[in-house]
């Protein structure tokens, strides 16, 4: 098993892992999260009626732009090429929407930080285009539920 803190130098201090030495693969995360909201607004999101436009189609190139850029939110995460990007939306037909964030990379590091950030900027463009109908909106939780490749092999949530 890797150091569980291989995030800090010799000095204790913060580093970018080097992963020059880790063999290629190919890489998968998926990641969800969630917005609880009033019956009323998930209804008018559905109906593209909300005013500040089609609430799905921004999230979801919120979500995209999000995962394209991770390593610039996240300090030690490394700048990625990522091969694919999807984001799909679901909902309970009364007050959550349900999102899922799936990134995919050909590399010698994962993804997930990309799927959760992904996840995370979607359902926070929701709450943005919707917050002037209703501010106690509730984001989360957001977790990953899968990613496969890489040395540690692949994970399930439970």
């Amino acid at each position: 098993m890797a150091d569980p803190l291989s995030h800090f130098n010799e000095e204790g201090r913060a580093r970018m892992v080097d992963v020059s030495d880790k063999e290629v693969s190919k890489r998968t995360a998926v990641a969800c999260s969630s917005v609880a909201m009033h019956s009323d607004t998930l209804q008018r999101i559905k109906q593209g009626q909300v005013q500040k436009g089609d609430v799905l189609a921004v999230a979801q190139v919120a979500g995209i732009m999000a995962a394209k850029n991770t390593a610039q939110w996240i300090p030690m995460c490394h700048p990625l090429m990522l091969t694919g990007i999807n984001i799909s939306f679901r909902d309970n037909d009364d007050d959550t929407l349900f999102i899922e964030a799936t990134v995919k990379t050909t590399g010698k590091t994962g993804v997930e930080m990309e799927a959760l950030t992904a996840a995370s900027a979607a359902a926070l463009t929701i709450y943005d285009m919707c917050k002037a109908m209703q501010k106690d909106m509730i984001i989360g939780p957001t977790y990953l539920v899968m990613k496969s490749g890489g040395q540690h092999g692949d994970y399930t949530i439970g």
